[in-house]
């Protein structure tokens, strides 16, 4: 009777668990707050302006980090098509855990709070950072699974989803935080 877990499955999942644990530490140094200042923790946090935005576990912007783990399938497989997918996951997982703290530095907030309508953004909480970057490694597995064209339908519907309800979304939240367009926050603004 063979093990029900091999060694190498073993060190990936522990490796897992450290890049997780490394991710909180590090946030944790650079002054993040480990939930939401309100004193708990929320499954569902739906207002997008407010203190608590990017506190919980979920929120609006979840659906960005499930399309970050769609790209980083994609992106990994038109690299290295031949690596195996714990190979291109634990990428993909690396790149994730650098945009989380990247994402929490003053530098990134700042950016934030000069280019958009998120001017009382302060960062993520590290419950909701660890949940997005979460969010992007399961869906990368879904990805791996999922028909090429489901994966794209699912991306398509929260990209057009939550542009029509919070005026926010990936794309937007790339185009605003590289090349800040007025109309844009206009718009975001409710203008």
């Amino acid at each position: 009777m063979s093990p029900p877990f091999r060694s190498s499955n073993i060190l990936f999942f522990g490796t897992i668990v450290a890049i997780f644990a490394a991710q909180a530490i590090v946030l944790w140094a650079v002054g993040r707050e480990p939930i939401c200042q309100c004193g708990y923790v929320k499954l569902w946090h739906g207002v997008v302006l407010s203190s608590e935005n990017s506190q919980h576990i979920a929120d609006w912007y979840t659906p960005s980090h499930i399309i970050h783990g769609f790209i980083f399938y994609w992106l990994t497989w038109l690299i290295r098509p031949k690596w195996p997918v714990l190979a291109r996951l634990a990428v993909a997982l690396g790149v994730e855990v650098t945009w989380e703290i990247l994402e929490n530095t003053d530098m990134i907030i700042d950016r934030y709070r000069e280019a958009t309508v998120s001017l009382d953004y302060y960062g993520d909480s590290i419950i909701n950072s660890l949940s997005d970057t979460a969010a992007s490694l399961i869906d990368f597995l879904l990805a791996w699974r999922l028909p090429v064209a489901v994966t794209i339908a699912i991306a398509l519907i929260f990209e057009v989803f939550t542009g029509i309800v919070i005026r926010d979304n990936l794309t937007l939240n790339i185009i605003m935080l590289l090349w800040p367009l007025e109309w844009i926050r206009e718009w975001q603004a409710g203008g």
